[in-house]
C-alpha cells in the first residue's frame, strides 16, 4: 500500500493538482512551458500537452497507466545508471558518483525555480510594465502583503504544510482514480486534467489567465480560515 501510495502521490503531481497545479506551475505568466504559443493564457490543449509530457516521464514501463509497477521499474532504472561498470553491484565510488549527480540535478532545479520566483515577483512589482520598479510601486506592494499578511494570521502557515497538503493531493488523486483500482490511467488521468481546467476557467473562456489562477489560489485561503473557524 506504501507503494501505490506514493505512486499516487507522483501521478497527483503529473495531474497538476497539488495547490494552483503543476502544470500551471509552468505558466509564469506567458513565458512558461505550459503556454506553449507565449499568448499569456493557457489553452486546455496546452495544459494537456505539458501534463501528458508529465504522464509519459512517470509511466516508467509505458503501459498507459500510472501505478505501482511504474516505481519498480524507475528503481531499476535508477539503479542500471549507477551502475556503471554493469556488474550487477553498485560499489562504494558508484552511489557516490550517483548521489552527486543526483544533487547536481536538484540544485539545478532549485536554482531554476529560484530565478522563476524572482522573474515573477520583478513581474508583479512592475505594475506599469515599466521595465523598472519605482518607489510607489515597491509602496504598494508592500501594503499589499502586510495585508494578505493580517488575514492569514492565526495558524495559516500551519494549515498551508506538511501532512494536510499531502491529504489534499491524496484525496484529489482518490478521485481521479475513478475505478478505484488504485491506479492512473490514461483516460482517468485526461479527465482529471480537464476537470481541473474547467474549474480554473471560471469564466468559461477557454482559456485560464493568471488572474483567474490567482483568484482560484485566493479561493483555497478563504477554504481554509472557513475550516479553520469551524473547529
Amino acid at each position: 500500500m506504501k507503494k501505490i501510495t506514493l505512486t499516487l502521490s507522483a501521478a497527483a503531481l503529473a495531474l497538476g493538482i497539488g495547490g494552483a497545479g503543476a502544470a500551471m506551475a509552468d505558466h509564469h505568466g506567458g513565458k512558461g512551458k505550459a503556454d506553449a504559443n507565449g499568448d499569456g493564457v493557457v489553452s486546455l490543449e496546452e495544459m494537456k500537452a505539458r501534463s501528458a509530457e508529465r504522464f509519459a516521464r512517470m509511466d516508467a514501463n509505458s503501459d498507459g497507466v500510472l501505478n505501482a509497477d511504474d516505481r519498480t521499474a524507475k528503481r531499476a532504472e535508477r539503479f542500471a545508471a549507477a551502475d556503471t561498470n554493469n556488474d550487477g553491484e553498485l560499489s562504494e565510488a558508484e552511489m557516490t558518483a550517483a548521489r552527486e549527480a543526483r544533487d547536481a540535478k536538484r540544485e539545478e532545479r532549485r536554482a531554476q525555480r529560484r530565478a522563476m520566483r524572482a522573474e515573477k515577483r520583478f513581474t508583479r512589482l512592475d505594475t506599469d510594465n515599466s521595465g523598472g520598479v519605482s518607489q510607489a510601486e515597491m509602496d504598494a506592494a508592500k501594503e499589499a502583503r502586510e495585508a494578505r499578511r493580517g488575514e492569514r494570521r492565526g495558524g495559516d502557515r500551519a494549515a498551508r504544510g506538511g501532512r494536510r497538503g499531502g491529504d489534499r493531493t491524496m484525496r484529489m488523486m482518490r478521485r481521479a482514480d475513478t475505478n478505484n483500482d488504485q491506479a492512473v490511467s490514461r483516460a482517468e488521468f485526461d479527465a482529471a486534467i480537464e476537470a481541473r481546467f474547467a474549474r480554473l476557467d471560471a469564466d468559461g473562456s477557454g482559456t485560464i489567465t493568471a488572474e483567474e489562477r490567482e483568484a482560484a489560489r485566493e479561493a483555497r485561503r478563504a477554504q481554509r480560515q472557513e475550516r479553520r473557524g469551524s473547529r
